[in-house]
């Protein structure tokens, strides 16, 4: 059933909407796009859309994306078996050409187009590119899976400059032009720490921190760094949560405000973050209180 809305509760809606449009014009917001949020059909489109509207209310939105589903599908056609060591891909030299491949070409390529198609001016680039992600092998047990050594981050503010919106894949090199598989998560961070974004958000798969993880309802919506600490002794920071928490804490430390998990599966979660009262997910802060 669709719900109808007036003309004045449409008028309404926009007018709470001012103040977080005022605190966040001509501020930079990076966010890493991924996961099911990237591959549900009508979830892109709405992640698109929202990402266009905050670009047209002045809000420099940076898109560092993923790309690992459909990394092991072109694997799976070519006959090639996806191997994981600590959650990330084992990656070695042919599946890197793979990586490069998917990231640099048809998901950057195909969210270029759709931010396009929305009405917006977006730039697809690599890690690659300008060297803005250099990285060293991080394990060799993982082959050519990269720790991140410096962001050189020129080439994004050269596009924010000239009004796009800058879409990053997340590849990495090195002085001797070897390609690195760097986490999405993890580069996200840095370009976010480089840029000294207003605000980093991390669209995943679930509704954020949660105090018992069988419960969305026991949502924790804020947690500064010393809390975060101890809940991780508690054991209720862990699993696939415990990285994505310590990307938010690494991006704080290199001077982003503040860093959300939020579920992407949610339509609308970045506008409901950015631009209303009630927000979503959970926010990670650098202090005591509220940021």
């Amino acid at each position: 059933m669709t719900t109808r809305f007036s003309n004045c509760e449409r008028a309404e809606v926009l007018v709470q909407a001012l103040p977080y449009i005022r605190r966040y014009n001509n501020k930079i917001v990076v966010v890493k796009y991924g996961g099911n949020a990237m591959v549900n059909e009508q979830l892109k489109q709405q992640v698109m859309e929202d990402i266009v509207l905050l670009w047209l209310i002045g809000i420099k939105v940076v898109l560092v994306h993923g790309g690992g589903p459909e990394i092991s599908e072109l694997m799976d056609r070519l006959g090639k078996k996806a191997e994981f060591v600590d959650g990330l891909r084992v990656t070695d030299e042919e599946t890197m050409d793979i990586v490069q491949m998917v990231l640099a070409g048809k998901v950057n390529k195909t969210l270029v187009n759709l931010l396009e198609m929305k009405s917006g001016k977006a730039m697809g680039i690599s890690g690659m590119d300008g060297c803005l992600i250099e990285a060293r092998k991080k394990d060799e047990r993982l082959g050519y899976v990269g720790e991140i050594t410096r962001v050189n981050i020129g080439p994004v503010l050269d596009l924010l400059e000239k009004g796009y919106i800058p879409v990053v894949s997340t590849l990495g090199c090195d002085k001797q032009g070897h390609a690195y598989n760097i986490n999405g998560d993890t580069a996200a961070a840095y370009i976010a720490g480089a840029l000294r974004a207003e605000r980093l958000i991390l669209m995943t798969d679930i509704a954020g921190i949660l105090r018992d993880r069988e419960d969305p309802s026991s949502l924790i919506p804020e947690v500064t760094l010393e809390e975060a600490d101890r809940l991780y002794e508690e054991g209720v920071i862990s699993g696939g949560m415990i990285p994505k928490v310590r990307c938010c804490i690494t991006a704080i430390h290199q001077g982003v405000r503040n860093a959300i998990i939020m579920d992407g599966r949610v339509p609308h979660s970045i506008l409901m973050e950015l631009l209303t009262d009630e927000g979503a997910g959970t926010m990670v802060i650098g202090g005591q209180g509220h940021a």
